[in-house]
């Protein structure tokens, strides 16, 4: 029987296969790997990811891990039609395929069950992916209230959307989920059908009765700008909010 690989450094380029590839949303895939000498992760971290082209041209995107810890490397990857990763992962990409990966990373956007709540999660779009790691890292002891806070164009675009439904029904009265829906109707009686602002945000915080002791805010600059705005508005104090941001 052979010896387990050795652990890489995170700032440590590994190879990693493409185990499985999921349709989330029409514009969104979410991609697994078998890095098997990657260190475990935690709730909220990322993946730097290189391509290198025949003429040894090479781009790197960054990539919140959408799994939770122990369950293996999932990342979820929006498709930006100008950009130079995204459309090679949805049109060329395929299981069986090695890409070069390394981390996980980051320490400051991260969340485990030990650390407590209430918990709030606000994400937008692709933004979603590390809060749904935490809701999932969550779900594995789910001691303390969340509220999770999604927006995107239609129900169908948001990532997980049927998951995160499913998790509220499992655990109600523990975990709320509320969708801004901002091109359609909303086709559940708690969603909204406008973008979040700052008097439906004070107004979900009023309803879930209590502040956050952690909140995570994930999103395009402007989204996340808002929200942080908002929620001091609110009173959650400013040390508790934890924001992270991509181009857009």
């Amino acid at each position: 029987m052979s010896a387990p690989p050795h652990t890489l450094a995170p700032t440590a380029w590994q190879d990693a296969a493409i185990v499985r590839i999921d349709r989330v949303t029409p514009h969104m895939r979410a991609f697994e790997f078998d890095a098997p000498r990657m260190a475990p992760h935690r709730a909220g971290q990322h993946v730097d990811v290189r391509l290198t082209a025949p003429d040894g041209y090479q781009a790197q995107r960054s990539y919140s891990i959408s799994s939770a810890p122990g369950a293996g490397l999932q990342l979820l990857i929006d498709r930006i039609e100008d950009g130079e990763v995204s459309p090679f992962f949805h049109d060329v990409a395929a299981v069986g395929d090695t890409i070069e990966l390394r981390g996980p990373l980051g320490g400051h956007f991260v969340w485990q069950p030990a650390d407590g709540g209430p918990l709030l999660l606000v994400g937008g779009g692709s933004g979603l992916a590390p809060l749904v790691a935490m809701a999932r890292a969550w779900a594995t002891a789910p001691e303390v209230p969340v509220l999770m806070l999604a927006s995107a164009r239609t129900w169908n675009d948001v990532p997980w959307a049927d998951e995160l439904a499913a998790l509220e029904a499992r655990h109600a009265g523990r975990l709320r989920f509320v969708a801004a829906i901002t091109r359609a109707q909303p086709g559940r009686a708690q969603d909204i059908g406008q973008r979040w602002d700052a008097a439906r945000i004070g107004a979900e915080l009023q309803r879930w009765g209590t502040l956050p002791r952690h909140a995570f805010v994930c999103g395009a600059n402007p989204f996340v700008e808002t929200v942080a705005q908002a929620l001091l508005a609110a009173g959650v104090p400013a040390p508790a909010i934890r924001t992270e941001r991509y181009g857009g």
